[in-house]
């Protein structure tokens, strides 16, 4: 596995002060919801390995600490001096790196409107893409927490102390952020997912298809057919986009829906590998073992007891 680890810049007073605000209102480890759309707050107290999850299109600033994203077989490390950027939902690994109970792992996932990005570019006065920025064909990437998106950051959460102002000002400022991003050096990234009949833009449509039909038996032709693509071009931009083929990212969603399904609704392995579309039970649990690293039976077991020791 590669990571993408780099010397790290020298922390300022937007970081510190976005610090302040997320750890001042977290009081134990957990992921928050706000009283601002699209923006979620986390806190952990401790290092910990990778945990699978879905990451939706966002932009993520650990404030202080640092985490991990594993896609692919790749880490992309994030911390204060850098942004974790996601143009599409993909299915990774989160690693916690440095955390303690003192100084604990804090930090902010504001999600993308794909729509008003799109919007952004469509009335011009952007830089002209010049093709060469590494990795801009992925569908993640890290790029510098530079001051010109950590002011409109610090302002967007001090509108948590004016709760009235939220809904005027609060899309006002999340379309600043995204203008910045657009001039950043993400900019490649997003402009050619959200640019419309993009290869990007198709495996995005794709991406939501098998979303809402993942039970279904699943035939790449024809979801190739369905974005207006070749088979061959579309696995090949499937898999530079996301770090799967379609059939593993189909795969994926069956096992994450059929954890949530024995998780909180009680399902039994066999009852939720049927319902998210699997005819055998045995290879179910083969390749939810693969994926957890546990059994169906046991990982449930050991995460309700976990849930039970912290109530």
């Amino acid at each position: 596995m590669r990571s993408t680890d780099d010397k790290a810049a020298p922390r300022g007073a937007h970081q510190r002060a976005l610090a302040s605000i997320i750890e001042n209102r977290l009081s134990a480890t957990g992921d928050y919801e706000t009283a601002i759309p699209h923006l979620r707050f986390f806190r952990r107290d401790e290092p910990a390995p990778p945990t699978v999850c879905m990451v939706e299109p966002c932009i993520v600033f650990v404030a202080q600490g640092a985490k991990r994203l594993w896609v692919g077989g790749e880490g992309y490390l994030y911390d204060s001096s850098r942004l974790l950027v996601t143009s599409l939902d993909l299915p990774g690994g989160s690693e916690v790196l440095t955390a303690s109970a003192a100084q604990p792992c804090v930090g902010l996932m504001l999600k993308l409107d794909m729509r008003a990005l799109a919007e952004l570019i469509a009335m011009g006065g952007l830089p002209a893409l010049d093709g060469t920025a590494a990795g801009a064909g992925a569908g993640i990437g890290i790029g510098a927490a530079t001051d010109d998106i950590l002011a409109p950051l610090e302002r967007l959460l001090a509108l948590l102390d004016d709760p009235a102002a939220i809904p005027v000002i609060a899309p006002l400022i999340q379309r600043e952020i995204y203008y910045r991003l657009l001039r950043g050096d993400q900019a490649a990234r997003l402009r050619r997912i959200t640019a419309v009949d993009s290869q990007g833009h198709r495996i995005t449509k794709a991406i939501d298809w098998l979303k809402s039909n993942f039970t279904q038996s699943l035939r790449v032709e024809e979801l190739a057919a369905r974005v207006q693509m070749s088979a061959t071009t579309f696995h090949q931009h499937f898999r530079q986009l996301t770090a799967m083929s379609p059939l593993q990212y189909q795969k994926w969603l069956r096992l994450n829906e059929a954890k949530r399904l024995m998780l909180s609704e009680h399902l039994d392995a066999a009852s939720a590998a049927y319902k998210v579309g699997y005819e055998s039970p045995s290879q179910f649990s083969r390749e939810y073992s693969r994926l957890y690293g546990l059994s169906p039976k046991r990982d449930i077991m050991e995460m309700r007891g976990r849930a039970a020791e912290g109530s």
